[in-house]
């Protein structure tokens, strides 16, 4: 055997012994993961729907795999902070996140800049449910459909207001597309959570908003706030008399959202596909599609983590398209 053939060989062995124990430690990693508490980011203040679904899922994540899913709310900046620091974190599966189509399809649509990527820097690993919002207005007002809604925003030019959880969400382009539909002029008030949004439409302080349909439906039950329609195309149990805006004025409206469990690019892929099996398990669990479904969530059931990024790519380009199409200027 000559010199050379032995030091190829010798080399290809080399290699050989590097790669396979690496295989191996990844794959031991990804059978004792999860070995100590997982970090459950939810960018927004508690009580959202986001905040919801994560109390939910987290608790069944613990039940199943033995250790602490610790919610972890971080407010402000529209998600936008925590959503960055999460993408840009230690890649070790050990944080996740509540990932929603504004974090991952609205946000690239809607900002100048964003910190982060969410086709190069988020791994998505699971769809959760689709997320209906529903237009709720003071209910001091003197509107009980959306005509007299339009009617008195054009009665009073500059003076109503509109509230969401921070500029470029979901719960704000819902109403920048609301106000160029009809051409209105009505005022932006950003919050850093749905709950307090929600109190100040019903204190008066602010005249209406989108709001996710868990943290509004007791308010529109308790005659809080008064609900002229909910954005999908069909009615939504947890409401079941409050029509779609496709059928009381706004033709065609459909703007559901998702919700995700999505974590760091990079983390192993063993470790991804084991709690997107774990997550697929516990959407199947009819308790916690009852729990999301009697809130307002519409439960899915998600396909494997390839597919699911690929939804995610198909609805950034939906996304700006209706960004687009409703006129809306890029913000910060």
């Amino acid at each position: 055997m000559t010199i050379a053939r032995t030091a190829a060989l010798v080399g290809l062995a080399m290699i050989v012994c590097a790669v396979l124990p690496n295989d191996a430690d990844a794959q031991d990693a990804a059978s004792q993961y999860p070995s100590r508490p997982v970090t459950f980011v939810v960018p927004f203040a508690p009580g959202g729907s986001t905040g919801l679904i994560a109390r939910i899922i987290g608790q069944k994540l613990e039940q199943r795999l033995g250790k602490p899913f610790i919610v972890d709310h971080r407010a402000g900046g529209g998600g936008v902070p925590a959503v960055n620091a999460v993408a840009h974190g230690t890649p070790d599966g050990y944080t996740i996140m509540m990932a929603s189509s504004t974090a991952l399809a609205i946000n690239i649509n809607v900002r100048k800049s964003l910190p982060y990527d969410p086709r190069r820097d988020i791994t998505p690993i699971a769809l959760i449910a689709r997320m209906p919002y529903v237009l709720v207005v003071n209910p001091d007002l003197p509107v009980q459909s959306v005509a007299d809604l339009v009617k008195l925003a054009r009665e009073k030019p500059g003076q109503l207001t509109f509230a969401s959880v921070g500029p470029g969400t979901i719960h704000h382009l819902n109403g920048e597309m609301f106000k160029n539909t009809f051409g209105l002029d009505v005022v932006h008030v950003p919050y850093k959570g749905t709950a307090p949004a929600l109190q100040d439409v019903a204190g008066g302080h602010v005249q209406f908003m989108f709001a996710d349909v868990p943290p509004a439906r007791a308010l529109v039950l308790g005659n809080k706030v008064r609900a002229l329609g909910v954005t999908t195309p069909e009615r939504v149990q947890a409401l079941p008399d409050v029509p779609p805006l496709a059928e009381v004025g706004i033709p065609g409206y459909n703007t559901a959202s998702w919700h995700s469990i999505s974590t760091t690019a990079g983390v192993p892929k063993d470790i991804v596909d084991k709690l997107a099996g774990e997550i697929r398990e516990v959407m199947k669990d009819p308790e916690v599609r009852h729990l999301l479904a009697e809130e307002g969530a519409v439960p899915q059931v998600s396909p494997p983590p390839e597919e699911f990024k690929k939804f995610v790519d198909s609805e950034i380009t939906r996304w700006g398209e209706l960004v687009e199409k409703a006129g809306i200027l890029h913000s910060q």
